[in-house]
């Protein structure tokens, strides 16, 4: 027996235009269409989607809005070169020494880009539900918050919250409002709890309010969440970071031995 299409396949509500951004979108993400090169005429795009030429006009807008392509009046319209960023996180994972920069901020000039950090809070909190399952937590227990936004050529790039147990942070150069030489995570192998083994999970989110205001979004496309838990020697945990960025603009690599 045969199962009608319309019943395996969900309908679409999305406007056409949003449908028609979501395409290009998937173009550019996947190198289909490559930095600096031209998007199909409005004539070639009309004839795809069978679209009006304002609908058109305004899915491409809406990419424009979202930093994916640039374009003016007479001119295509074109994909802005270095906007997909890869985050190999394998070159990530091993904190920095006290004189070197935040290993992000050396990952990031690797692909020639000007980047920094901007701290934006350093706190005892009550984090979020599944930070305070990571790091053994009751509901009311409070951990040492850090929180920067990073920034590529002055766009904002990520939201980095780290949290770590008090018992570590209290007292220490975590708890200070200052920018730590080497990044934060440096400071747990100088307080003698070396990172053992980490785990992240991912997960993809349409953005929070905050998140949406901080990162410069104009949409309600997806953000990746990174929730890292970083174990030491005893195996209990040292540190917990969430990371947010946009879902359109990066892409996570893993790289494993296959033995």
């Amino acid at each position: 027996m045969t199962v009608p299409k319309a019943e395996t396949e969900a309908v679409d509500r999305r406007s056409l235009h949003e449908r028609i951004a979501a395409d290009l979108r998937d173009d550019i993400m996947s190198g289909e269409l490559t930095p600096g090169s031209s998007l199909p005429s409005t004539a070639q795009l009309k004839e795809r989607f069978d679209a009006s030429n304002a609908t058109v006009q305004k899915a491409l807008r809406l990419l424009k809005e979202e930093s994916l392509v640039v374009g003016r009046a007479g001119a295509s319209v074109t994909v802005r070169e270095h906007r997909r960023r890869t985050v190999r996180l394998a070159a990530l994972m091993t904190p920095g020494s006290p004189d070197e920069p935040y290993r992000w901020l050396t990952e990031a000039a690797r692909h020639g880009t000007h980047a920094r950090s901007v701290l934006r809070d350093v706190a005892e909190v009550r984090p979020p539900a599944d930070v305070r399952s990571a790091l053994g937590l009751p509901v009311d227990g409070t951990a040492l918050l850090r929180s920067q936004l990073l920034m590529i050529d002055d766009e904002p790039a990520e939201l980095v919250d780290c949290y770590y147990p008090v018992g570590i942070a209290r007292g220490t150069a975590l708890a200070e409002r200052r920018r730590i030489k080497g990044g934060a995570p440096a400071l747990p192998t100088e307080l003698g709890h070396p990172p053992r083994r980490s785990v992240d999970r991912v997960s993809a989110r349409i953005p929070t309010q905050e998140q949406y205001q901080a990162l410069r979004l104009t949409s309600s496309t997806p953000v990746l969440r990174t929730l890292r838990v970083v174990h030491g020697d005893e195996g209990g945990p040292v540190e917990v970071t969430v990371m947010v960025k946009a879902g359109h603009l990066y892409e996570l690599r893993y790289e494993f031995d296959v033995e």
